[in-house]
């Protein structure tokens, strides 16, 4: 068997990504992995490709995504080849860039997402994209950052994309679908239930979690601390109650799950601006109505791109 080597990739903590072009490449490194996201192209090249359990024949050009901790390596077929190889390495934490978790950005995620089985693009995506990457090292500045993202982008929406570790999905595609049932579990409860007393440690118990694993998951999924999102929805309730009743604010604070009326009002400006004071006199002046309620807090479904609000 094979050894398999952990590398330590060259990438800086203040870089965005680096790239490595080998014009006339040997192969003659061993199978390894590494924490980084990395894209491979080889041109002029021919021999086999191992991702993960996946080996696989390539030739004229080849184009490969792999997530973190894959294990890949290829292998020429003969030691002659003028093979040209470029490869594009760029941290794991770029998935949790704000940006990222934009709607627009979607197909990019989702395509972070799918390199967590190897994916190996069509010829005709590796033509496209072939003077693009190869030119990537000779970009500066933010016109380089532009051209990342635009190679990720055409990457992520490009058709014909390969699963190379296929024999895992149905596995890995069980391990997502049962967190994201864990946290709609959450979120639900936290929706029927924000007027009442809500801890993190009660929380936590019923899905299953020590309180600082729930932590570190729920922030994943929703970019959010889970006492900002229950805030939020306490807050997003008793904006709706100013606008649509007429009860005291005291009343609206209690309603909300809140126990003080002063850390009340210091949040209530904090998320809206300006205090629940201010607000009802507003509201009195409009009839009743109120034009700085939007009710995008009832919109808190994580599963969907863009529905959460980065603060």
């Amino acid at each position: 068997m094979e050894y398999i080597q952990r590398e330590i990739t060259p990438i800086g903590e203040e870089d965005l990504f680096i790239v490595l072009n080998h014009p006339h490449a040997k192969f003659d490194y061993a199978a390894h992995f590494h924490s980084d996201y990395e894209i491979n192209m080889v041109i002029n090249g021919k021999g086999k490709r191992i991702v993960g359990d996946c080996v696989a024949p390539f030739s004229d050009i080849d184009l490969v995504m792999v997530g973190p901790n894959i294990p890949h390596r290829w292998i020429s077929e003969s030691d002659h080849d003028e093979a040209h190889v470029v490869t594009i390495q760029f941290h794991k934490e770029t998935l949790e860039y704000p940006i990222i978790n934009k709607k627009i950005f979607y197909p990019i995620k989702q395509l972070f997402t799918d390199s967590s089985y190897g994916i190996e693009f069509s010829q005709e995506t590796s033509l496209a994209l072939k003077d693009t990457i190869l030119n990537l090292s000779h970009r500066q500045g933010v016109d380089s950052a532009l051209e990342f993202f635009k190679i990720l982008y055409h990457l992520s929406i490009s058709e014909n994309q390969k699963l190379l570790l296929a024999a895992n999905n149905e596995r890995d595609f069980a391990i997502r679908e049962s967190k994201s049932r864990r946290i709609n579990k959450v979120i639900a409860y936290i929706q029927e239930h924000f007027q009442e007393e809500i801890s993190l440690e009660l929380v936590a118990s019923s899905v299953g979690m020590s309180e600082s694993a729930f932590s570190h998951f729920f922030k994943k999924r929703t970019n959010r601390s889970f006492i900002d999102f229950l805030n939020d929805i306490r807050i997003g309730n008793a904006a709706k109650m100013l606008y649509e009743t007429s009860n005291t604010i005291s009343e609206i604070c209690y309603a909300s799950g809140f126990n003080n009326v002063s850390n009340f009002n210091r949040l209530f400006k904090k998320k809206k601006g300006q205090t629940q004071s201010k607000a009802n006199v507003l509201r009195q002046e409009n009839g009743g109505k109120h034009d700085w309620y939007t009710g995008a807090e009832e919109n808190q479904n994580p599963e969907t791109p863009g529905s959460v609000q980065n603060k």
